[in-house]
């Protein structure tokens, strides 16, 4: 399998969009996976080379603010600027590749893909769509949790990775600590004082201080795309999902009559990190599927 190639999109602001392509040896296909919200495109674990071994190019973006990706000076960083710039790298990884790629979305990603394939272009932007552990509909004590943990060292960071480390077992408990901590260091920088931050623009979650308004915000967007969705979906949920229940699954399935659902066992929100193997069989289950343009 030829080795991964780190590589730069533009996005709708004329932002840069670093990337890593996965290519496949013969391509049948093309996948873009975005990242959830305080994520970069090394969150995917294995899956990306998985679709490679399978002939799926698969493409793993820095959305904006995140990671090596530019941050936005003016702030623009609700959902439409995401799905903005995720149709501007659509369109350039078809001219790249001749193929309409699919999207994998996590949480942040997936809404990105859920605004992009409900605009009026969506469906000729994508093949299809796979939302991993969100829906429009959303618990707002798990969404109040999640923004809180982002909220609690953004600024003061931490001393060390290990500090870091630290933060990330208290917050998910469920999963064994790392004892590599090479992988936690990518989703990290190290700022002129020495500390550690998460590798993403503070601005960011300013926008998200209100986790009741945001949650009702993305309702009341969402379902309006969702109705609009044209292209095959796929939902994935982490069955311990603190964002996402069984009644926000069977709103998105009444929205959304074309989804197909996979429910993970033992996955909470960040289903690729807890289960990648389940979550990987799943997402290829899927694309073996499709009817690839």
């Amino acid at each position: 399998m030829t080795a991964k190639q780190t590589t730069v999109f533009t996005g709708a602001q004329g932002n840069r969009i670093v990337a890593d392509i996965h290519p496949a040896d013969e391509p049948r296909g093309c996948v873009l996976l975005a990242h959830g919200g305080g994520q970069t495109r090394h969150s995917w674990g294995g899956t990306a080379r998985a679709l490679a071994r399978r002939g799926i190019t698969a493409v793993t973006i820095d959305q904006r603010g995140h990671g090596d990706s530019d941050w936005i000076k003016t702030g623009e960083y609700g959902f439409e600027w995401f799905a903005e710039d995720m149709l501007c790298v659509l369109d350039q990884l078809h001219r790249l590749t001749g193929f309409v790629p699919a999207v994998v979305g996590a949480s942040l990603g997936g809404l990105a893909g859920l605004f992009a394939g409900g605009c009026a272009h969506g469906a000729a932007s994508m093949s299809a769509l796979v939302l991993v552990d969100i829906t429009p509909k959303m618990r707002v004590d798990g969404v109040a949790r999640i923004i809180g943990f982002m909220q609690e060292h953004a600024e003061e960071g931490f001393g060390t990775v290990e500090e870091a480390a630290d933060a990330i077992s208290a917050y998910l408990p469920h999963r064994p600590r790392p004892t590599n901590l090479s992988g936690l260091s990518k989703n990290l920088r190290k700022d002129a004082d020495g500390r550690y931050r998460w590798h993403w623009d503070p601005n960011f979650i300013i926008t998200r201080e209100d986790p009741a308004k945001h949650a009702h915000e993305v309702e009341r967007k969402g379902f309006e795309a969702a109705a609009r969705l044209k292209v095959p979906v796929l939902l994935v949920r982490g069955r311990e999902s603190e964002l996402v229940g069984e009644d926000e699954v069977e709103a998105f399935i009444k929205a959304v009559p074309q989804a197909k659902f996979a429910d993970i066992a033992g996955a909470r929100h960040m289903v690729a990190g807890d289960k990648n193997d389940v979550f990987t069989d799943a997402l290829l289950t899927f694309f073996d599927e499709l009817t690839w343009r």
